[in-house]
């Protein structure tokens, strides 16, 4: 499952978002910044860092048990701290 972002309009302090066709998870997580249209022109992600989001994504939904990579970052991060 890819991530979506849209910019939506708000109208009385409420916002709509239509979800594609294939969308069938059953809850999302929301997260509302607003929106400046300098920083979307100004900010990209990197295609590197899209294809290794995809590639763990596939990864992952080949086999959901094997979480060793996961762990291993997990395990970096706690080591910084």
């Amino acid at each position: 499952m890819e991530a979506l972002r849209k910019i939506v309009s708000v109208k009385n302090r409420t916002i709509n978002i239509v979800l594609p066709d294939d969308f069938d998870a059953s809850e999302v997580e929301v997260i509302i910044f607003p929106s400046n249209k300098s920083d979307r022109d100004e900010y990209k992600v990197p295609q590197w860092q899209i294809d290794r989001v995809r590639e763990r994504t596939d990864k992952y939904l080949k086999n959901p048990n094997d979480v060793d990579e996961i762990n291993d970052f997990l395990k970096e991060i706690e080591d910084e701290l």
